[in-house]
């Protein structure tokens, strides 16, 4: 696992990742996905152990925004997203964070809702999407770590 609070350290294999899962996977147009929020947030990177190819990545904002959580084709039923969201936990509690936000999407809302988030404020759209922005206590969030799924979470 390498961690990059440094966008420009690891932007080449971060966006890799990430233009394979939202951009060619899920059609999210690429000025939408690389926003300004790259600059400031803190990144994960996973890289294959045997190949060192990078195949998952996460983000979070010094405000506890928990997005961007990309998994490539292939490394999806290895559970690395929980292994993301730990590490996205971890970071959390090193800023002091008391909550982690995220986006969800509107039918996945119920399942959020069943791992301690609840929502804030109204539906929003993002890239044609319904969204509706979920907190939750980061001691909540943790111990939901291991049975969540994020992946693919925009």
């Amino acid at each position: 696992m390498k961690l990059a609070n440094h966008w420009q350290q690891a932007a080449p294999l971060l966006k890799n990742i990430r233009e394979k899962v939202f951009v060619c996977e899920r059609r999210i147009p690429k000025k939408i996905e690389f926003d300004q929020g790259d600059r400031t947030a803190y990144h994960m990177l996973v890289c294959d152990d045997k190949n060192q190819q990078p195949i998952a990545t996460g983000r979070i904002s010094p405000q506890g925004e928990i997005s961007r959580i990309a998994v490539v084709m292939g490394y999806r039923n290895e559970k690395i997203d929980k292994f993301i969201m730990q590490g996205l936990f971890h970071i959390a509690h090193k800023l002091m964070l008391k909550e982690v936000f995220i986006s969800s999407p509107l039918d996945k809302v119920e399942y959020f809702t069943q791992h301690d988030f609840y929502p804030i404020g109204s539906v929003y759209m993002v890239a044609g999407m319904p969204k509706q922005r979920m907190a939750c206590a980061i001691s909540q969030a943790v111990k939901h770590a291991e049975k969540a799924k994020y992946y693919l979470n925009h």
